[in-house]
């Protein structure tokens, strides 16, 4: 039997089924899907505290008394049954009219005993994170059932008490979500300076290029001795062997080594014959996530996925860095945006890639741009580590707080 830890002893623990009913969402087929109606709330929507409103689907309303059962309700908690099974939401005006899908789990709440926004906090808890790992299976994924978060047990003190509660930690985190806010909006003002850089490096080097004699226009395909991509074959994963890299671990603009997959040898062999990586190369996402690269930092042997594409610079003619910084930039991005094929995914095709026009000085000057570079993204990478910081001590604070306020009430 489970028992959140850390109970206050004046409160009676209860297990979740006594006063909240649990219920699976319907399993809606994408065919019937419409433009307009009842908002089908799938997994993908329940997020992190909010909901997200990408890729919308609906029913029509017309199917109201068919689907009834599954009809959401004001104060109603949305609960993801699979993958990251810690998401957590509670239902308001706004987000209807909707319908329950399938993996998500609607916590029906007796509100004669609990107050909605007490038991939506109290399922924020870490140590209530803690017990649904504890409990959860795996497959492919995490999943974990409503029978499982129904026999969790919790404190439910007296409704005034969670009326308090509920005040207390809502003042609280509209003031850490204001501040966290304005830790955002200086990432972003962080972002646009270094774009803003990029941008003064080479939008700001058309003018430059038609006026200097060591500036010129060409395009990536003259100034790179090989652009190609990735195997077209979808491979076949091992546990371990040769690493085996694709467009997710580029989307940071640097290669993401830690969560590889691997193939084999007999495949490997095979993918080492349309290209071999090495160091200094840089890798392009040019399927889904489109337009980031990053550099070969180290000297291994890997592979790569069609969703990747390999520019290796001619060394005589341009410096690797200074490629990098221009396939990053805001102007690469627009040309590569203007050339994006979509046929089920956004997908930039070899040609077009080659096409891409840059303005490329001396070696000598490109060494001076990229160094200029290196010194103002250096900055802003510190900058940004310390606000980062700064948002992850505002997480901590709210989170070291809710469990303070939950276990010991409002003083």
């Amino acid at each position: 039997m489970l028992c959140m830890k850390n109970t206050p002893s004046n409160r009676q623990l209860k297990k979740l089924w006594e006063y909240v009913e649990f219920q699976n969402g319907y399993a809606f087929k994408s065919n019937e899907y419409q433009h307009t109606g009842f908002f089908i709330m799938r997994i993908k929507n329940v997020q992190d505290w909010y909901i997200s409103l990408d890729d919308p689907q609906y029913i029509a309303l017309a199917r109201e008394k068919e689907f009834e059962k599954f009809i959401l309700n004001e104060n109603d908690i949305l609960m993801s049954l699979t993958g990251n099974i810690w998401r957590v939401w509670l239902i308001q005006k706004q987000h209807l009219p909707a319908l329950l899908n399938q993996r998500v789990a609607r916590l029906k709440i007796d509100l004669r005993y609990i107050v909605a926004e007490y038991l939506f906090y109290f399922l924020r808890r870490s140590e209530f994170q803690k017990v649904l790992m504890e409990r959860a299976s795996w497959a492919a994924q995490k999943n974990i059932s409503v029978k499982d978060i129904a026999q969790i047990q919790i404190p439910i003190p007296p409704l005034e008490e969670q009326k308090k509660i509920v005040a207390y930690l809502d003042e609280l985190n509209a003031t850490i979500s204001k501040l966290k806010s304005e830790y955002q909006s200086q990432l972003a003002m962080l972002d646009e300076m270094r774009n803003s850089s990029l941008d003064l490096a080479f939008w700001g080097s058309r003018e430059r290029a038609y006026n200097l004699n060591n500036w010129k226009w060409v395009k990536l395909g003259e100034v790179c001795e090989k652009i190609t991509d990735g195997t077209h074959q979808t491979p076949t994963y091992f546990d371990n062997w040769f690493v085996f890299l694709s467009s997710k671990n580029v989307t940071s603009g640097k290669i993401d080594w830690d969560n590889i997959k691997y193939i084999d040898e007999k495949q490997h062999i095979e993918m080492q014959k349309r290209i071999a990586p090495k160091k200094w190369d840089i890798l392009l996402a040019k399927n889904w996530t489109t337009g980031i690269a990053a550099i070969v930092d180290r000297d291994i042997i890997f592979d790569i996925y069609v969703s990747l594409a390999l520019l290796r610079p001619q060394k005589n003619i341009i410096d690797n860095k200074y490629l990098l910084y221009f396939v990053n930039s805001p102007s690469a991005k627009q040309q590569f945006n203007k050339r994006i094929k979509w046929v089920g995914v956004p997908n930039l095709h070899l040609k077009e890639i080659k096409d891409v026009e840059l303005p490329l000085p001396d070696l000598e000057t490109q060494s001076q741009i990229v160094a200029h570079l290196d010194q103002v993204h250096q900055q802003i990478t510190m900058l940004k580590t310390q606000v980062n910081s700064q948002i992850e001590h505002c997480d901590e604070l709210w989170q070291s707080s809710l469990e303070k306020v939950l276990t010991q009430g409002v003083e």
